[in-house]
């Protein structure tokens, strides 16, 4: 009969040679995965095979598989080359300092603190690089050009670049009185209220002492100041030279309340536009079209540094101005005028008030400085297509 028992040596004789079969073939099978019913419990150890199977490809007992090692030890050489900087890609250089060269303005090489504009090609300048230049092609009768890609620039052809004024405001920035990091758009807040070491001045300056230093120390000061404890007659001498500082201050003030009470008064919007001389060395100079004001035709001229031959090489620069009577006049025209900034522009001008008498004969004024507050100021009116002022004359009845 062919039961199960005389079938079972047959059985075990096929799955010996199966095994020996893929031993050949360079598999180190168990008996448990030649009998498994498929590929997915390959990877599952079966008990080792006896000394007549394939016991040449199966590990020993206790031995680590090959690779092992290997693959234990990479993760930690990864991590330790990532700070060394030389294969991780930065150089061992903060990604802060790194950004500080890309961000910069391309002329003065420093991080821009305000406004941000590039040129067509996407070169960066900041806002006072980029009126300097301007100026400086204006008062050399050139076109302004990128210096880095020399593509032409002006106000219509570059635009602000608000993603990296955005990025330049995040970037740490040093106090420079307690020298620790700030966001640069946290910065100014800090160094004006909250800076511990910032300096400031003792709350008694106006009755003259002089004391100033870090914030932390103005309270054990003030506890200790003399001057609050001085005489009387000490104290007007103080004040009296405070008197005569704000007399000077208030002076014009007064002066422009008391020509508004004139019974002619006249102002107008004028625009000076940039013309060039006749000479054999070309000097720049601005020059209104004929305007009326009080029934009368003027002019208005404007000169930079005084007509100085190279202004563009002098980094001090100034503007001024004469006022020019155009029409015939009876009798002497004795008047008061001063140029303001137009309604549209944003330079800082400092009103100055001025007197002459207009004849047929002495008709213009001396030039006069346009009381600009300084020469960064100065380039923003030269490097605008025409410059915009506001004049007031006052005429004085006799």
């Amino acid at each position: 009969m062919s039961g199960p028992d005389e079938r079972e040596p047959g059985g075990g004789g096929g799955v010996a040679a199966a095994a020996v079969v893929a031993a050949g073939a360079g598999g180190a099978l168990a008996l448990g995965e030649a009998a498994g019913p498929g590929p997915g419990s390959a990877e599952e150890p079966g008990p080792p095979l006896g000394a007549g199977g394939a016991g040449g490809g199966v590990p020993r007992q206790g031995q680590p598989e090959p690779g092992a090692d290997r693959d234990a030890d990479a993760p930690p050489k990864k991590r330790l080359k990532l700070p060394g900087g030389a294969e991780g890609g930065g150089g061992g250089v903060k990604l802060e300092e790194r950004l500080y060269s890309v961000l910069c303005c391309t002329v003065c090489l420093d991080l821009p603190k305000a406004s941000v504009y590039q040129c067509t090609n996407g070169h960066l300048m900041c806002a006072g690089c980029f009126i300097h230049l301007l100026a400086d092609a204006r008062l050399k009768e050139e076109q302004a050009t990128c210096p880095n890609c020399r593509c032409e620039i002006s106000k219509s052809l570059c635009c602000r670049n608000l993603a990296v004024e955005k990025a330049v405001s995040e970037l740490p920035s040093e106090c420079g009185f307690c020298m620790r990091q700030f966001p640069r758009s946290l910065l100014e807040r800090h160094q004006k209220e909250e800076c511990q070491d910032r300096v400031t001045r003792c709350k008694y300056k106006r009755i003259g002492c002089p004391w100033q230093g870090p914030y932390h120390e103005l309270t054990v000061h003030e506890a200790e100041c003399t001057h609050p404890t001085k005489t009387g007659n000490e104290l007007m001498e103080i004040l009296d030279e405070m008197d005569q500082t704000h007399k000077k201050e208030m002076q014009l003030y007064n002066s422009i309340f008391s020509l508004l009470s004139f019974e002619k008064i006249g102002y107008t919007e004028v625009q000076f536009r940039p013309y060039r001389t006749d000479d054999f060395i070309t000097r720049l100079y601005y020059e209104t079209p004929r305007f009326t004001v009080l029934n009368q035709t003027w002019v208005l001229k404007a000169r930079v540094n005084d007509s100085e031959r190279n202004p563009n090489l002098s980094c001090k620069r100034t503007l001024s101005f004469q006022l020019i009577l155009k029409s015939k006049i009876s009798s002497p025209m004795e008047c008061s005028f001063l140029l303001l900034k137009g309604p549209y522009d944003d330079v800082k001008i400092n009103p100055v008030i001025y007197h002459f008498v207009f004849t047929n004969e002495n008709n213009e004024t001396d030039y006069v400085p346009l009381p600009i507050i300084d020469s960064v100021e100065c380039n923003k009116l030269l490097a605008a297509k025409n410059i915009n002022l506001r004049l007031f004359i006052f005429q004085i009845q006799k």
